[in-house]
């Protein structure tokens, strides 16, 4: 199944049956930059759920999903695939693909069992610093080659 390119708000997915959300947040629990701003907009329970999760005595790791329903058939995936929020020695950029994968297979689980499509802007590829031609292959491995439908959304 190939991932279908679409111009549209990725916060306001269409297409019928359940949906899920995924987006890459980082792993030091700061939240108000990005698409974070567009969930937030729309619903607070993701920022709520990341805020809480990162106050608690066991926070998320770099590969860790959060799913938080915010609709009967929505669900927003906090994906942890990038290092901080700052560029490292060098101009490292944060996002960590190997994190990236792992969250995605989590999230293609998940979508397999509850017979979702999953719906996301060019994730990693902002604020980040990914590169989509290594991001696009990860979104092939993890949902695409187990048949879930991936809808990437570039606003118009």
């Amino acid at each position: 199944m190939k991932i279908r390119y679409v111009v549209g708000d990725a916060t306001a997915p269409s297409g019928p049956g359940p949906k899920v959300i995924a987006h890459v947040c980082n792993d030091i629990g700061k939240w108000g930059k990005g698409f974070v701003v567009a969930i937030s907009r729309r619903w607070p329970q993701p920022e709520e759920a990341f805020r809480r999760a990162y106050a608690s005595a066991k926070k998320p790791a770099l590969g860790d999903v959060e799913f938080v329903r915010v609709e009967d058939d929505v669900v927003v995936a906090n994906m942890i695939g990038q290092r901080g929020i700052a560029r490292g020695a060098g101009g490292t950029p944060p996002i960590r693909y190997e994190a990236v994968l792992s969250a995605l297979e989590k999230v293609g689980e998940y979508a397999e069992e509850h017979g979702a499509t999953v719906h996301m802007p060019r994730i990693g590829a902002g604020l980040a610093g990914g590169s989509w031609e290594k991001i696009e292959p990860l979104i092939e491995k993890a949902l695409s080659a187990r048949g879930v439908q991936a809808i990437v959304y570039d606003l118009g």
